[in-house]
């Protein structure tokens, strides 16, 4: 990954793909866009940690991709 600045329609196209591949690695919690920067990335929330040895992607199309466990989401009163 280099310093480039990623555009907000790169992130939205890879956010797109990232539903794609995230959903084969455990229950999605949420796929979302975020800042970095000045850039933007792809953030993943899974519920539960995919299989050691499965590889998780860091970037998709060249867009950082960021993850994280967030174990299972409740609705609040």
């Amino acid at each position: 990954m280099t310093d480039q600045v990623i555009s907000l329609q790169a992130a939205r196209a890879a956010k797109e793909k990232a539903k794609l591949v995230f959903r084969h690695l455990g229950q999605i919690c949420g796929i979302g866009i975020t800042r970095q920067g000045d850039s933007y990335a792809v953030k993943v929330n899974l519920e539960t940690a995919p299989d050691k040895d499965t590889p998780i992607p860091r970037d998709i199309d060249g867009v950082p991709v960021i993850v994280h466990i967030v174990g299972r989401v409740h609705k609040q009163a």
